[in-house]
């Protein structure tokens, strides 16, 4: 190859570029993709975008585009390309293509798509252009993953294309011009790498705080696994009883009720519009950062990405950066600690759906597919195949991810070979004896991945901490779902014990869905590169509490507090560490404001936007301990002799619920001490009910004197937040004193919920 460029010729989307007599042609800048899909989830893995004939066995419309060659002539024609089954060995070959030059085949000695387990520049042969101008056509033979990287058509003697993997390495980019033209944008306050629901509403977040903002999102739409794409339905909770983060995760999320859902469901325009709607928000769709430029060993001074159809080069400067990636990419090139555990982790789903039609559908033998009978998956249900197609438990979550999502296809294809031409559960089929008028309707060539790594910040939450309830300063995010962990499920496993492709899920105990458990924002943020956050699957957290905090509306909050973090860090002119070090409390005060407060830049007023929603928050059907001043005791620290029965059914209940006995002989005591001699008030609180005792005996003791008192709990406590008094007692500092309940003689159940000392004036 000649060493300097001669010049850049093109036509249309800028498919094709030369040296000298070398044309490439990239295929993700066709000017009409026809019905060939743009792939990006696999550029760390082979370098490159790449269109995909995803047809679920019906060949797709050809891809066109016009090029422009430097003379006419003979050329030799090359073409990138792979049999994506062949690392298998699997039997025939799904990914059948050709290309046309002006509507005449190109003649490889074997089939494009047919030969080569990894990606490679296959020959082509020869062609002859007859002018300086042709079309180029990829034509889709099966419908089954066809895929095409590049084509390259060049009359050097001796020329052989460079088959590396680097993403956008140096010839290219030289054949595409790219050499002297990258373009900074910026510089930003913060730039969201990853435009799923964390980098989404994060970027919005820091917009409406008045921050100058950037996302970038390698992908045509935004929302992530919770996309028409890929169409998980968004689970976790946006609970109140801390901060509203969870504001602008409601207005953004989408009407699916099911996974997957429909592709209206998803509302991809409504997401798009909320982000372009923001005025301090610059969004770049169809994106790949690739790259990181760094300030010394512990900054990122810019992040590089490329526009994955014309493979232009923007450079992004900014104070921060957000890593919401999901497999923390941008982190581990800038540096970061990350850790990723060596098997045993939540693998990637395609689900796919199916439905049945007024007339017969065939569909294509699949020998490639894996050879699947009935027993060997569960039938897809209400017509579709669900969250737990999932593979890749012990495979390399991005080494292996182009295997993964190929693999779950094979799988998927096969169970439906199985359906249709097999015979599999024809007893479930709705419309008759057999699934004749039966047809798949849509897979996910998009994975939605669960589990890659994790960027480690300061804090590395734990399952522990989160059973435990352990409490951090600068909880922000109220995580609702459950420790879920996939694993493979055993009784599929016979036929594929390498990678089964159906998981179940295990749901620890340790979290309230309905209230949730604070997770700390030193989670958010990396312990060595000092001016990255995270927000996404990809935080600091271990892979056990991985397992509740993943789910995309608790991603969503992280997000949207990263967003005022970064806010904070600009006006400050402090890293991500020390908003919590120096700025905690201004943080707070951020995390206070509902989703509908803004302000124009960070030295404006904030103000309400009359043309944003203003979300009603949901009201709590019990009362936060963080809320109650003075010495509380909860009933979960009450010292109890004999059984007590748990409760929440009864709204306004203290923190996680209350207890309550009937039966003689039982006792509940509430300790406390308190912090100077004085005069002090003793509440407690309950809820009323019928079944409850009009006599409780409540005896107060460790004062200069010990009184016992008989409550109704009948009857509604008359102070607020549930409290019902019990006198003004005088107490010695660090003397042991109590509250304590007795079932003795009681008319029916004694109820316990907490326990409120509070200092009188005189009480010093």
């Amino acid at each position: 190859m000649k060493s300097f460029l001669l010049g850049l010729f093109s036509i249309g989307c800028l498919a094709s570029f030369a040296i000298a007599d070398t044309v490439l042609v990239e295929a993700e800048s066709f000017e009409n993709p026809g019905g060939w899909k743009l792939d990006t989830q696999f550029i760390e893995i082979m370098g490159s975008p790449y269109l995909l004939a995803h047809g679920l066995g019906k060949p797709v419309e050809d891809a066109t585009t016009k090029v422009t060659f430097p003379k006419a002539g003979k050329y030799q024609a090359w073409v990138r390309t792979k049999d994506w089954v062949a690392q298998w060995d699997a039997k025939g070959a799904p990914g059948k293509f050709e290309v046309k030059i002006n509507g005449k085949a190109l003649t490889p000695e074997k089939a494009f798509g047919t030969s080569g387990k990894d990606w490679h520049w296959q020959p082509a042969g020869e062609i002859e252009i007859p002018g300086t101008e042709a079309e180029i056509s990829l034509t889709d033979l099966t419908g089954f993953g066809g895929r095409c990287d590049a084509i390259i058509f060049s009359n050097e003697a001796g020329f052989k294309p460079d088959n590396t993997s680097e993403v956008l390495p140096a010839w290219r980019r030289k054949a595409m011009g790219q050499s002297e033209e990258i373009t900074t944008e910026g510089p930003f306050d913060i730039v969201f790498i990853g435009g799923g629901y964390a980098g989404a509403c994060g970027a919005v977040s820091a917009a409406r705080m008045g921050a100058k903002v950037a996302l970038i999102q390698n992908r045509s739409v935004l929302g992530g696994n919770g996309s028409s794409e890929v169409r998980v339905w968004a689970m976790g909770n946006t609970p109140p009883g801390l901060y509203p983060v969870g504001d602008i995760v409601r207005e953004f999320e989408d009407d699916a009720k099911a996974s997957p859902g429909t592709y209206e469901e998803f509302e991809d325009q409504k997401k798009h519009d909320i982000a372009t709607a923001e005025e301090n928000l610059s969004l770049f769709l169809n994106h790949h950062a690739y790259d990181v430029e760094m300030d010394g060993e512990s900054k990122i001074r810019a992040v590089h990405a490329f526009d994955t159809r014309t493979n232009a080069i923007r450079r992004f400067e900014a104070r921060n950066f957000c890593d919401s990636t999901g497999h923390g990419t941008i982190g581990v090139m800038a540096g970061a600690d990350s850790e990723m555990i060596d098997g045993g982790r939540m693998g990637m789903s395609n689900m796919w759906a199916w439905a049945n039609t007024d007339s017969a559908k065939s569909f294509p033998e699949t020998p490639w597919a894996l050879e699947l009978e009935e027993g060997d998956f569960p039938y897809p249900q209400k017509f579709h195949a669900q969250w737990f197609w999932e593979s890749g438990y012990d495979k390399h979550p991005l080494h292996d991810l182009e295997a993964i999502r190929d693999w779950n296809h094979r799988a998927s294809y096969g169970a439906w070979n199985a359906i249709k031409n097999k015979g599999a559960y024809d007893r479930y089929d709705q419309s008759g004896n057999t699934h004749k008028n039966a047809e798949m309707t849509w897979l996910a060539y998009i994975g939605g991945p669960r589990e890659t790594q994790q960027l480690l910040g300061d804090v590395v939450l734990t399952e522990e901490d989160i059973v435990s309830k352990k409490p951090f300063p600068d909880g922000c995010v109220l995580t609702t779902w459950s420790v879920d962990l996939h694993y493979p499920k055993e009784q599929y496993t016979k036929k594929f014990p390498d990678n089964p492709f159906i998981s179940y899920a295990v749901h620890g105990k340790g979290v309230d869905r309905k209230k949730g458990y604070p997770v700390p924002y030193r989670c958010l943020y990396s312990r060595n590169i000092e001016n990255l956050f995270m927000a996404g699957r990809n935080v600091s957290v271990t892979h056990k509490a991985l397992g509740t905090v993943r789910v995309m509306k608790t991603c969503g909050m992280m997000g949207v507090v990263v967003g005022k973090a970064a806010a904070i860090s600009a006006q400050n002119n402090v890293s991500p560490r020390d908003v919590y070090y120096k700025h905690l409390a201004e943080l707070i005060e951020l995390l206070k404001m509902p989703g509908n407060i803004r302000r124009e830049n960070l030295k404006s007023d904030f103000r309400e936007d009359p043309n944003l929603p203003k979300l009603e928050q949901p009201e709590l059907d019990y009362i936060p301990l963080n809320t109650i001043t003075g010495i509380v005791i909860d009933d979960d620290s009450a010292k109890l002799v004999g059984e007590w029965a748990r409760g929440t059914g009864l709204k306004g209940h203290i923190e996680n619920g209350y207890q309550y006995a009937s039966t003689p002989g039982k006792t509940a005591t509430f300790p406390f001490t308190v912090p100077r001699d004085g005069d002090y008030e003793v509440r407690i609180a309950f809820q009323p009910h019928p079944n409850r005792s009009s006599k409780t005996p409540v005896t107060v003791t460790g004062g200069t004197e010990e009184k016992t008192l008989t409550v109704n709990q009948k009857i509604a406590p008359p102070l607020a937040k549930g409290f019902y008094t019990l006198g003004a007692y005088e107490f010695k500092k660090d003397r042991d004193a109590s509250v304590v309940f007795s079932t003795d003689g009681v008319d029916g159940n004694v109820h316990i919920d907490a326990v409120q000392v509070l200092p009188l004036k005189k009480a010093e």
